[in-house]
């Protein structure tokens, strides 16, 4: 080989590895549940810079057409705990689209914290479980917090999942593989409750959720990763968060993340493009929380 041959095949082989090559989103089509605000729409818009065509979901028109209007996003009403609200979310990317190739499972809701259960200076704290158990709800907080954050998944991947099929069958990528992202959370990896028991929980199940799906995909030969992204503690806007919190203990934990600082765009953006794009990886529950669950038991 001459020099010049080698040359040129060596520059080829380190354009592949460029991010603009390996982590491009390019001819993709993606859709984010949940994606009109919060970390599903630092996702939304990390995925449109990388190429691809994302559709943004949630219960609320008009937040999800501001978001659409001010980032190149498309705006899909949906609501991910009924099933003929998919159906139809289904119908119209068939019919527009006729594949996905990324689906995000960002819809989640917190259900309220019970900020006693780590100040034992409070009086319900005195009788934890008395208080636990008459304050908390079955069904204003926990079923619903489970079916939003757990159940509401499932139903949106394997309702989608014929279209991701297609997606990972396309002329463009054929032989390839389609993408699913559980967001989960950082505090699965605490003992401590984070003031939640029932969100936590929820994530934890979805964790589960995330690589069981994996497994049997895998097991079946149908051609879809599904991994799971679990931030910590993320500067969304939606929720009031004291820049001090980045620099010493959050209510009911021990230590702040050791890089001292809350996750941002840039930080959700690029780990959910390498969850999209890495054809490698699946079952893997990427932590992205500055390490803070390095330090909190």
């Amino acid at each position: 080989m001459s020099i010049a041959s080698h040359s040129a095949s060596l520059s080829t082989n380190m354009e592949s590895l460029t991010m603009d090559r390996s982590c491009s989103l390019k001819g993709h089509v993606a859709l984010i549940t949940g994606g009109g605000q919060g970390i599903g729409l630092m996702i939304a818009k990390g995925f449109v810079a990388n190429g691809a065509r994302v559709y943004i979901t949630g219960r609320r028109m008009e937040v999800l057409e501001q978001a659409a209007k001010e980032n190149g996003l498309i705006p899909l009403l949906m609501d991910v705990t009924s099933k003929d609200s998919i159906r139809e979310a289904v119908r119209r990317l068939e019919s527009e689209e006729g594949k996905l190739d990324i689906l995000v499972n960002n819809a989640g809701i917190a259900g309220g914290l019970s900020m006693f259960i780590s100040d034992h200076d409070a009086p319900e704290h005195k009788n934890l479980g008395e208080s636990l158990f008459e304050l908390e709800s079955y069904t204003d907080k926990w079923m619903s917090v489970f079916s939003t954050n757990s159940i509401a998944p499932f139903f949106v991947t394997t309702g989608f999942l014929a279209l991701l099929e297609k997606g990972a069958l396309s002329g463009s990528r054929n032989g390839k593989t389609s993408s699913v992202i559980n967001v989960t959370s950082a505090v699965t990896g605490l003992n401590t409750s984070s003031n939640n028991f029932a969100y936590g929980s929820s994530k934890a199940a979805l964790e589960w959720l995330t690589k069981s799906m994996a497994t049997e995909f895998g097991l079946s030969r149908i051609p879809v990763r599904v991994n799971g992204l679990a931030p910590g503690v993320v500067a969304t806007g939606l929720v009031p968060m004291p820049q001090e919190y980045a620099e010493k203990a959050l209510p009911g934990a021990f230590q702040p993340a050791p890089v001292l600082r809350f996750a941002n765009t840039d930080d959700m953006a690029a780990a959910a493009v390498y969850l999209a794009s890495q054809e490698f990886v699946t079952g893997t529950i990427l932590k992205v929380d500055g390490g803070y669950t390095l330090v909190n038991p």
